[in-house]
């Protein structure tokens, strides 16, 4: 199985993957803010550039990223992801369930293969942000090395990135 467990607070705890070639990312966060605030910031698309590393440089290029998501949305964005390299990424929005969860599947990018299902559970210590992405790179074996060697970094990177930005966010 090829999954890896983010260091610090992010808990992972790899699921089955569906192919062997698949990877599996899951953390999860506790905010102290309400699960209507939770889901008005992760719902809006273009609050994800506030909490993506600003070397990735990362640019929304769709027009209503304004607006909040809704089954089918299509976003586009520009990222740099690894070496500076541009690339563009385009996510269509699933499975909506205003105030607990959605999914976004990449349908253009880097990855063969990118579904990351996002979770919000109301606790008494505010909301717990849970996150499942599923992926998969091209280029099969060629493919798990650059995982091995930059990819798997990277996106534990970006996670803890994440966790310390909306932890100044929500603080």
């Amino acid at each position: 199985m090829n999954a890896w467990r983010p260091s610090g607070r992010h808990a992972a705890l790899a699921l089955s993957p569906v192919d062997p070639s698949d990877h599996v990312l899951e953390s999860e966060q506790v905010l102290p803010i309400r699960l209507k605030d939770a889901w008005e910031f992760f719902s809006t698309p273009l609050n994800l550039a506030s909490i993506t590393p600003s070397d990735m440089r990362f640019e929304i290029l769709s027009k209503d990223a304004d607006k909040p998501i809704f089954d089918g949305m299509r976003i586009d964005y520009r990222v740099r992801p690894i070496l500076g390299i541009p690339v563009r990424w385009t996510s269509v929005i699933r499975n909506v369930e205003r105030l607990h969860s959605f999914t976004d599947l990449q349908v253009r990018g880097p990855f063969a293969k990118w579904e990351h299902h996002h979770r919000f559970v109301d606790s008494p210590y505010g909301v717990i942000v849970k996150d499942r992405v599923l992926y998969k790179l091209p280029l099969g074996p060629l493919g798990g090395l650059v995982h091995t060697v930059l990819v798997r970094g990277r996106l534990e990177a970006i996670f803890k990135h994440r966790e310390r930005a909306l932890n100044a966010i929500f603080a």
